[in-house]
């Protein structure tokens, strides 16, 4: 009996207690991403212990005694918020709140699921409410499209090409130098000897949030800048954990059809080769296999992914993602031609294969670890640390005429290359609400990338009665040549933001924001070619072009069969084994302050940059064995004006102007002699920066959710523009020249996004369609008697203007897709055709009565088919490149264009499957 008393009275008790307690609970929205849930605001009850978070469907709770509470809701980055509530025993208040960059409102809310940042519908809203310019494609709409690196990410935006073969981008028709490539808003170095911009096809979709391209200047960039900055976002992952297994298989048809896909022995699958110049390379014979050997062209891919969450005290979050993927791939270049030095009229031709072949094996393995510390709500940290290996192991075969070599058209040359990019980077960054007012952020950065090219080899023949012979008339006929280069670059940013002109709590008209960003890069080149040439006696000896190691042997080397000397000489002369080198340095460092007010509907900003600028190259190679070097700095200032009027809620009209430069690259002021086998570049010392003036004009509407129409008009004026050039010499070398006075460019985009159809039920159906239009007109001043006056060089052009390389007059975008869903929405099947197209562009200006080289226009059909068959499994199946058109370069001439290039690419299969626990 006493028990059964103690326990009425202990359940009295707690219920009594209970009465005098309230509940409050809500769901926290993003007002700036459309009221899609918020994830980690914190909620603090002011004068109490009482602080949580939201989860990740934004829905926060706790109970509390019964009175009249101030509740702050914040997250980082946003405005907070301040609340007056009354709590009665017993009751439940509901209150949802909408956080955002400004004012709030109180809203009803349907809670929906986990932000995605990368989602298509946030990325067009943060368009609509930015000052700048800017567009960004995100991961879900990379994933819609079949999308699997940066490159081909990028060109889906208006007004960007990909040059073919390489991951190479044209902005607006501005080629490399123009351009700049950033991840997280930190510079990452070049793997390419000739390039300023990494190779954008390294960058796999997996690791990235979504990129943003900048297309119109701010003072917060570089102002080495004239087409365009594309910034890598990568994954900063926030929610409950996940780990994904994916596995894919894909195909080129033009390698499955190819009944000899041989390719040379000795090379491993994974890519992570390391070869070196042999010991003792011209007194003995220490080099690798010539023998091919076949393969069988199915590629494979697998990856692994996955994030967690963890509090960390009170406040404290930390988040963790990680990925690891490899993958590889085949490609063959088919029913292909190459020419090469052909004059003016195409009565000379100095080289005319009527058959060349391309085929390549090609690795990508990525790793990559971000981790974010939420310290509170006040202060954030995140860590990147990514390395990308890629490599390609590739022969080119080209059979025909050759000037003096083979004039019965009986030539043979291959070239078996393997080169491998290893590039780590490392970021440190940092983001401190100091106060209401003002908001702290930095970052670091130290990359280093290898770019190896080792142990290249080239072999030219004559096919006579007999067989095969070595072709020895010129000694580089036959060689093996090993490049290496390593660049290292650290970076540092910083800046702070300032809100002035109080409107109410939460809302300012102005804000100032002061920076500095600097880097300082360095860059080792050094390349180092054996020449083999067979001696008097033995240069008709027949070899089979499949075991040249039957010729090449050490045995043949002690007999005297063939020589072995580098272009300094043989094994008698002093340092021949010293290697051609380039070495560059480059420092730059900057400060900007931005001052950015809101005049009602009209909101500018104004931006002054002042940077200086200091480059050096000092080279030693076989143009000039004794070495040299030349330096320069420069001192700029950039001013820059951005205004964005709102003329509906749904409408901005944006105007920007800018002044900005460009730099030239190491390579293309570094007195060295790249050969390929149809063409030879070259430095130039003389080489200096452009200046470049920019303005836009652009009309943007925003219909609903995920639609928006723009038309956009666009102009740069650029003086002493750098092009590649044909100079005059025996074998039309092109090298790097500031062609004129003056150039311009001016241009219109169009851009569409329309939802066609959208059944929002229980399994909906959703049709949607984009399109976008680039139109280019380029002109500059060519003028000789510039290029003779301010270089070593002679030209002669033929006309007083022409067009910039790489600009194509029209450049189109063009998808349409359709998702069904079912199951609950757990299941679904996203069906993607996408078209890509530009109109002819040219390569090379041409000279002395040589016409332009210039790439011929072609389009590019893909039909990508994405399927969540649960909540576990999904599948893919992507088909690129259905219409398989003929890629063409072509050298116009007084009597009708010449075909210099030729081939076909051939259809990609692939075929993925994934898992997510």
């Amino acid at each position: 009996m006493k028990l059964k008393f103690l326990l009425i009275t202990l359940f009295f008790s707690v219920l009594s207690i209970a009465q005098t307690k309230g509940t409050v609970t809500g769901v926290i929205t993003d007002k700036d991403l459309q009221n899609e849930t918020l994830p980690f605001a914190n909620v603090v009850v002011k004068g109490t212990n009482i602080a949580v978070s939201t989860d990740v469907e934004g829905k926060y709770s706790f109970t509390i005694e019964a009175g009249n509470y101030t509740i702050e809701f914040s997250f980082l980055g946003y405005e907070s918020v301040t609340k007056t509530v009354q709590v009665k025993a017993g009751e439940t208040v509901t209150l949802n709140l909408a956080l955002g960059s400004g004012s709030y409102t109180l809203q009803d809310v349907v809670i929906q699921n986990n932000t995605n940042r990368a989602k298509e519908s946030a990325l067009l809203l943060d368009q609509k409410n930015a000052v700048e310019m800017k567009q960004a494609i995100g991961a879900q709409e990379l994933s819609r499209k079949g999308v699997s690196d940066v490159a081909n990410a990028v060109v889906k935006t208006t007004g960007i090409t990909k040059q073919e073969g390489s991951g190479n981008i044209f902005v607006r028709g501005l080629g490399d130098r123009y351009n700049s490539t950033t991840m997280n808003g930190l510079p990452i170095p070049s793997n390419d000897p000739e390039k300023k911009n990494l190779n954008l096809e390294i960058f796999s979709t997996d690791i990235l949030e979504y990129v943003s391209i900048d297309k119109v200047y701010n003072s917060k960039l570089y102002g080495d800048f004239a087409g365009g900055n594309v910034d890598i976002v990568s994954k900063d992952y926030k929610g409950s954990g996940f780990l994904k297994f994916e596995f894919g298989s894909s195909v080129n048809t033009n390698a499955i059809n190819d009944d000899d896909f041989s390719l040379l022995k000795g090379y491993n699958g994974f890519g992570f080769d390391n070869r070196a110049i042999p010991n003792n390379g011209l007194t003995q014979y220490n080099f690798k296999s010539l023998q091919l050997e076949n393969t069988n062209p199915i590629a494979g891919t697998f990856g692994i992914s996955g994030g967690k969450s963890f509090n960390i005290g009170e406040e404290g979050k930390l988040s963790l993602f990680a990925t690891a993927s490899f993958g590889n791939n085949y490609s063959s270049k088919a029913d292909g031609t190459a020419k090469g030095g052909v004059n003016g009229n195409a009565s000379l031709i100095n080289k005319n294969f009527e058959k060349y072949t391309s085929i390549s094996f090609n690795t990508n393995t990525t790793a990559m670890v971000n981790l974010g510390y939420k310290i509170n709500a006040a202060n954030k940290l995140e860590f990147n640390s990514v390395l990308i290996n890629t490599s390609s192991l590739s022969k080119e075969e080209f059979t025909g005429y050759v000037a003096d070599l083979a004039n019965d058209g009986n030539g043979f040359i291959r070239r078996n290359k393997f080169e491998k990019n290893t590039l780590l980077i490392n970021q440190l960054l940092g983001e401190h609400k100091l106060s209401k007012r003002t908001i702290a952020n930095w970052g670091l950065s130290y990359n280093t990338i290898k770019g190896d090219m080792p142990d290249r080899t080239q072999n030219t023949l004559n096919k006579n009665d007999n067989g095969y012979v070595i072709n020895s008339q010129s000694a580089p006929n036959n060689h093996r040549y090993f490049q290496n280069l390593t660049e290292n670059e650290m970076a540092a940013t910083a800046s702070v933001d300032y809100k002035f002109k109080k409107v109410d709590e939460t809302e300012y008209k102005g804000k100032l924001t002061l920076g500095y960003n600097g880097r300082f890069k360095t860059r080792d080149f050094e390349a180092t070619q054996f020449n083999f040439k067979a001696l008097n006696g033995f240069t008709n000896t027949v070899v089979d072009p499949n075991n040249l190691d039957a010729f090449y042997n050490q045995e043949n080397f002690t007999n005297g069969y063939f020589q072995v000397a580098t272009f300094r000489g043989t094994a008698e002369v002093p340092n021949a084994l010293k290697p051609q080198t380039y070495n560059g340095e480059q420092i730059i460092q900057g400060g900007f302050l931005n001052t950015e007010y809101k005049f009602s509907k009209l909101t500018a900003v104004l931006g002054l940059r002042g940077e200086y600028i200091f480059q050096k190259v000092k080279w030693n190679t076989q143009l000039d064995p004794t070495g040299g070097k030349d330096e320069f700095d420069k001192i700029a200032f950039l001013p820059s004006l951005t205004l964005k009027y709102e003329l509906t809620e749904k409408q901005n009209l944006r105007f920007g102007f800018s002044k900005t430069y460009t730099l030239p690259q190491f390579k293309e002021r570094a007195l060295f002699v790249y050969e390929d086998v149809t063409e030879v570049k070259v430095g130039n010392p003389d080489l200096y920066a452009s200046d470049d003036y920019n303005f836009d004009l652009k009309w943007e509407f925003f219909p609903e959710k995920e639609e928006v129409i723009s038309v956009t008009a666009f102009g740069k004026y650029i003086q002493n523009p750098m092009n590649e050039v044909t100079i005059a010499s025996s074998t039309n070398d092109i090298s790097y020249i500031n062609t004129g006075d003056f150039g311009y460019v001016a241009g219109g985009e169009f851009e569409v996004r329309k939802s066609l159809l959208n059944i929002d039920t229980e399994n909906s159906k959703k049709l949607t369609a984009g399109l976008n239009v680039s139109y280019l007109y380029t002109q500059q001043d060519l003028s000789t008697n510039k290029v003779i006056k301010e270089t070593d060089y002679n030209v002669a052009f033929n006309t007083d203007s022409d067009k910039f390389t790489g600009a194509s007059d029209l450049l189109l975008n063009g998808d349409i897709s359709f998702l069904n869903e079912w199951n609950k929405k757990e299941s679904n099947l996203t069906s993607t055709l996408s078209y890509t197209y530009f109109s002819d562009r040219v390569y090379a200006l041409g000279t002395n009565d040589r016409g332009n080289l210039v790439d011929k226009a072609f389009g590019s059909l893909d039909l990508i088919l994405k399927s969540k068959l649960n909540k576990n499994f999904g599948l893919g199946l992507v088909a690129k490149n259905l219409l398989d058109p003929t890629i063409n370069r072509v050298q116009e001439n007084k009597n009708g264009d010449v075909n210099v290039l030729s081939y076909k690419k051939g259809i990609n299969l692939s075929l993925t499957l994934s898992y997510q626990f």
